[in-house]
């Protein structure tokens, strides 16, 4: 099992471990040519590591310890400023762009609580992507099954294998449509996707303002809810674990069960069954408002208008160097009117509402994060239908969350030495405590 951010918290405080030890391990993982840090990292910032890691274990001999993350290697992906550094967001075009002035704020609240920054994680370029494949610094394995060469999920793909091949404790990703939780999913981890006005994005490069947010990913929901708090400059105040005697669930039976392969499909039974043996309450609902989606965005969608208004000056004039399976997918928006985007807005207004009021009687929905296992590398690079028809499937069910403007966790819900699977628990914004609370209680059933 990977170390939480509290157990590693507490080596600390005894004097057992020293952020410089833990930090030296970190880096050593991520440098080992035989490992795959090479796929995992776009920058490693070794120096600036050990120093912070130096100076975090000084202000702790001097009684200071600034939060639970005081001294912790932590990754953040490639797309947060920090002074110094060019943003490059898994690309190649921006290799040689002005350095960022400054830190994004969340970058700034992580140094600010004692985290040691060890590097840059790899992603889809742009994040436009679930599944993690990028052609330039290439694509990291699968912790899984490395033989087989199969994806870590995207777009946040680097961050979730830093933190399974121990080069990070904790990771941050972003999340537009599925991108913290698909590879969290993939890769046996637990991710958090927020309500996306709770983390500032300034100084983040954008891929749709209308649906990003800010996201970690972890060994626990416990980690997970540490780092939000600091990533969202709240006190760390962890909810207390819920009683799932009380709780009530709801199994969208629209769109969000269609398609899981014969592993998804029992893990994610078996996980209901286990959690109605505790006393939860899972009642399986129609909510025909996720089968409605597809033809809401019949004329476009906020990521390629908006990807579009950003990349297309680079695209007219730099288009042959990007990843071709993402450039295409961006010039999309190029055919979506301003007409059009306004009536996609005012129709996520109606939407969210609709789905708001079907839900409003439960504390949470339940869902496969996504409905099938990870795929080989090798398939989906070369055969561009399958590349396509895996993306839309891994995005499918942590989409519905981001267009309702909700928060989720998935937590792994596979039994030991089985394909890892994910179980989305997610609800309308503004209820990330009762989710995280939720989520602590599902994790015990599900590990137990």
């Amino acid at each position: 099992m990977l170390p939480t951010i509290e157990l590693l918290a507490a080596e600390l405080a005894a004097g057992r471990r020293s952020a410089v030890e833990l930090t030296t391990a970190a880096l050593g993982r991520a440098t080992d040519l035989a490992g795959e840090g090479a796929r995992v990292f776009t920058r490693i910032d070794a120096e600036r590591a050990m120093a912070a890691a130096s100076a975090s274990d000084t202000l702790r001999a001097a009684g200071i310890v600034r939060s639970p993350l005081e001294g912790l290697p932590v990754s953040v992906k490639d797309l947060f400023d920090i002074a110094g550094q060019p943003t490059t967001a898994g690309s190649v075009l921006l290799k040689d762009a002005p350095p960022a002035a400054r830190n994004a704020v969340v970058i700034d609240r992580l140094i600010a609580a004692g985290a040691v920054i060890v590097g840059r994680t790899n992603m889809t370029e742009f994040a436009y992507s679930g599944l993690g494949l990028n052609p330039h610094y290439g694509t990291p394995r699968n912790p899984w099954d490395r033989a087989t060469g199969r994806i870590p999920g995207g777009s946040s793909s680097g961050a979730a294998v830093s933190v399974s091949d121990g080069m990070a404790v904790a990771a941050v990703g972003s999340d537009t449509g599925g991108s913290v939780r698909i590879p969290s999913a993939l890769c046996g981890l637990t991710g958090f996707k927020p309500t996306a006005r709770r983390v500032s994005m300034e100084g983040v490069l954008p891929l749709s303002t209308a649906l990003d947010s800010i996201g970690p990913l972890a060994a626990s929901v416990r980690c997970c809810a540490i780092m939000d708090a600091v990533l969202a400059g709240e006190p760390v105040d962890i909810p207390a674990a819920a009683e799932l005697a009380d709780a009530s669930f709801a199994v969208p039976t629209d769109v969000a069960l269609n398609d899981m392969d014969e592993t998804v499909a029992t893990a994610f039974e078996i996980a209901l069954a286990r959690l109605q043996a505790e006393g939860a309450r899972v009642r399986r609902i129609a909510l025909p408002e996720f089968s409605q989606l597809a033809q809401l965005h019949a004329r476009g969608t906020f990521t390629a208008a908006e990807a579009w208004a950003w990349h297309r000056g680079y695209l007219e004039n730099r288009g042959a160097e990007y990843d071709p399976r993402v450039g295409s997918r961006i010039a999309v928006g190029a055919k979506m009117s301003a007409a059009d985007l306004l009536d996609l807005m005012a129709a996520r207004r109606r939407w969210i509402a609709a789905v708001e009021a079907r839900i409003a009687g439960f504390d949470a929905l339940l869902m496969p994060t996504v409905p099938r296992i990870a795929p080989e590398i090798d398939l989906l690079v070369r055969d561009e239908q399958a590349y396509f028809a895996a993306n839309g499937l891994m995005l499918r069910n942590p989409t519905l969350i981001n267009f309702l403007d909700g928060c989720a966790l998935s937590v792994p819900c596979h039994d030991t030495g089985n394909a890892p699977v994910g179980l989305m628990i997610a609800a309308a914004g503004g209820s990330d405590r009762r989710v995280l609370a939720l989520g602590q209680a599902i994790e015990s059933v599900l590990a137990a």
